[in-house]
């Protein structure tokens, strides 16, 4: 009984981890060619409605860790082709508001990034995507490193045997605002790990970021 009370006052409590993933952008030129179905005219949608969410979590709670997850390579060569350093500023970003950055270069590197956010006992309490994405996957470099398609992506049914599912905490608040995640990959999602992944039936409007909110869904959210 005292041990059991000694151990109680000196172990740590688990404690909540945001993971946010960000995915890459579009190469400018690529898109161009495309008309009215270009994507990805600024470069930094994805980033910046990322830093918006970090913004509100930090509203939320000061002290609360967060591990930021973003696709290096398509940043990369947006900067190569706008002659800017977007991979430092990203960096300087997550600098700025004292957040975890880990850069991914690959499909498999995202996967093992959000399997090793939470520390000990620790759980992800919430996770948030930005980047595209269609019905069935997060699409880490759509339009490029191939117009009009990806390379690298989470696919629905990988997520059962890439993401552990004991890193998340009971009724954790997952969201995506990728285009149609709501149409099949949200019940992928609570089936692979028991928590419900909020998403958008229809195509993602990415506009609302540059007012300093949230991106918004055309079609209903789902979850």
């Amino acid at each position: 009984m005292v041990l059991a009370v000694l151990l109680g006052i000196f172990s740590s409590p688990a404690r909540g981890v945001e993971v946010i993933l960000t995915g890459g952008v579009a190469l400018k030129s690529w898109e161009y060619l495309r008309g009215p179905a270009k994507h990805d005219n600024w470069w930094a949608n994805f980033v910046r409605a990322s830093t918006i969410r970090i913004q509100l979590a930090r509203r939320e709670n000061p002290a609360q860790r967060i591990v930021w997850i973003v696709f290096r390579p398509a940043y990369v060569t947006r900067s190569r082709e706008e002659g800017r350093d977007y991979v430092k500023m990203i960096r300087e970003t997550a600098a700025k508001y004292h957040v975890q950055l880990v850069y991914a270069d690959t499909a498999a590197q995202v996967y093992r990034a959000i399997n090793v956010a939470p520390r000990g006992s620790d759980r992800v309490t919430s996770f948030f995507y930005f980047g595209h994405s269609n019905a069935h996957a997060f699409m880490l470099d759509y339009s490029n490193s191939i117009i009009g398609a990806s390379k690298q992506w989470l696919h629905e049914d990988e997520l059962a045997f890439r993401i552990n599912r004991n890193i998340f905490a009971p009724g954790a608040r997952c969201e995506s605002y990728g285009c149609y995640t709501g149409l099949s990959m949200s019940a992928k999602w609570k089936a692979a790990f028991g928590v419900y992944l909020r998403g958008n039936t229809a195509s993602t409007r990415y506009q609302p970021v540059g007012e300093g909110r949230l991106p918004e869904g055309t079609g209903k959210w789902v979850q």
